[in-house]
């Protein structure tokens, strides 16, 4: 009898463990002419400028949800971090936290504003731990399959001249 309940005990508990699986959200890259025109324009950029790439990603998203974006930072490291978002989305946001949580950075641009669908900026952490990029998007025609691009450069050469940093974004 004992046999019986145990079996169907665990015959439940893989159905439902099933049915929750359905919920988990799975990362699917995406495709955007336009945003890899971008991607490859910011690279040549940012490695004229001493930065080597160290991770990238392109996601498609959803309008209005963040997707975290989790990398280890070294202390005293120079790091330039690049967003990308869907063209016809009409606000672009970038929050960074810190390992306790704290709010290290906030960028947000409108559609008509210069830098439009992309955001970048530079950050040097003060300690050596794990930080989380939170980029979002808001569309108001599309909701599902934006594309987004995130991006993480590291500064790799030594170069003392204090113009080379003015002209980072």
């Amino acid at each position: 009898m004992k046999k019986i309940y145990f079996s169907l005990l665990f015959i439940a508990l893989t159905f439902f463990s099933s049915i929750n699986a359905q919920d988990v959200i799975r990362l699917q890259s995406c495709s955007n002419e336009l945003i890899g025109k971008q991607v490859d324009s910011l690279k040549s950029i940012y490695k004229s400028e001493g930065f080597s790439l160290l991770k990238e990603a392109s996601i498609s998203m959803e309008s209005e949800f963040e997707l975290p974006v989790v990398v280890p930072l070294t202390e005293g490291s120079w790091y330039q971090f690049v967003f990308i978002g869907d063209i016809t989305s009409r606000l672009y946001e970038v929050r960074m936290y810190d390992w306790q949580e704290r709010m290290v950075v906030f960028r947000q641009n409108k559609w008509g504003d210069v830098d439009g669908n992309v955001i970048s900026y530079k950050y040097i952490p003060k300690f050596s731990e794990y930080h989380m990029m939170k980029p979002v998007q808001v569309n108001k025609k599309k909701k599902k399959d934006l594309c987004g691009y995130v991006m993480l450069f590291k500064r790799t050469a030594a170069n003392s001249d204090a113009t080379a940093a003015t002209k980072l974004p």
